[in-house]
């Protein structure tokens, strides 16, 4: 078996739990494999440094340490590679990187030994046809307007048929593994993670009766940017990849062929995320 860490050197101050998660798997003989660019770091005997794509290849599974923007970066390579991933949590929340630093080396253990399930995660698939732009997403896609400094004006559709106009700040397009997060704090409900379904929330929306809507995976939705809108917006997947989205341009968004393979210990984790890390703070 072949274990690829992803670190975050951010999130990991000096790399002191991947160095941890490193000898883990080492000592459970268990090879160990990380990114080249990682090579200088002194502390890590036996571990191989190999260009990504190759260690990704090679890697029977992924785990990365960080947080959950760490899994969500980590994540398309993942999926793109058919390699199933465990996330080690050293940020806030986790709600996909659900292994907590001090269950770091139960679960390594259980990872070597083969004791663990996969749970399946379905993404969004986004493009902008205007602009050839296209984009995966494992928690949301994003529509805003460049300056934020008035509302703007989107129709949406569904399957071609009309479903309502909005004028908002934004929109965000969140799977149900993404609903606890940007789409959540929008005010948009929590879903099932294996639910086949993706919501539609505007953010801080010109009209108290608008209500986040809840759609199958299998339509196909657009936003359209009103030609009337003053400035332009841009449209973003999961934070990172991102396209301008003007005045009558239109975005358009399925649910994703492929799916992302989550390690879980536990059939409820997201349960006990909720519970834990929402309901709580």
């Amino acid at each position: 078996m072949a274990v690829l860490l992803i670190p975050n050197p951010t999130k990991d101050t000096g790399l002191a739990v991947t160095r941890q998660a490193a000898a883990v798997l080492a000592g459970l003989g268990v090879s160990v494999l990380m990114p080249q660019s990682f090579a200088g770091e002194a502390g890590f005997a036996g571990v191989r440094f190999l260009p990504e794509a190759e260690a990704y290849r090679e890697a029977d599974q992924v785990v990365t340490i960080g947080g959950d923007g760490t899994l969500l970066r980590s994540g398309l390579s993942c999926m793109a590679n058919g390699k199933p991933v465990l996330g080690v949590n050293l940020g806030r929340m986790g709600f996909l990187a659900t292994c907590e630093v001090g269950e770091l080396t139960a679960k390594l253990t259980r990872l070597a030994a083969g004791d663990f399930t996969l749970t399946s995660r379905g993404l969004l698939h986004a493009g902008i046809p205007a602009h050839g732009w296209q984009a995966d997403a494992i928690n949301d896609v994003v529509v805003f307007g460049q300056t934020r400094l008035h509302p703007m004006d989107y129709k949406v559709y569904c399957d071609g048929a009309f479903v309502g106009s909005y004028r908002s700040d934004g929109m965000i397009l969140a799977t149900p593994t993404g609903s606890t997060a940007y789409s959540f704090s929008a005010g948009g409900p929590i879903l099932d993670a294996c639910a086949e379904v993706m919501v539609l929330t505007p953010v801080c929306a010109h009209n108290l009766q608008v209500a986040p809507l809840v759609f199958a995976a299998g339509r196909q939705l657009e936003i359209i940017a009103d030609a009337e809108n003053r400035d332009a917006s841009f449209a973003c997947a999961d934070s990172s990849n991102q396209c301008d989205l003007l005045p009558g341009d239109s975005l358009q968004i399925t649910g994703g062929r492929q799916r992302l393979q989550l390690i879980t210990f536990d059939d409820a984790e997201q349960f006990h995320a909720i519970e834990n890390k929402l309901m709580r703070r």
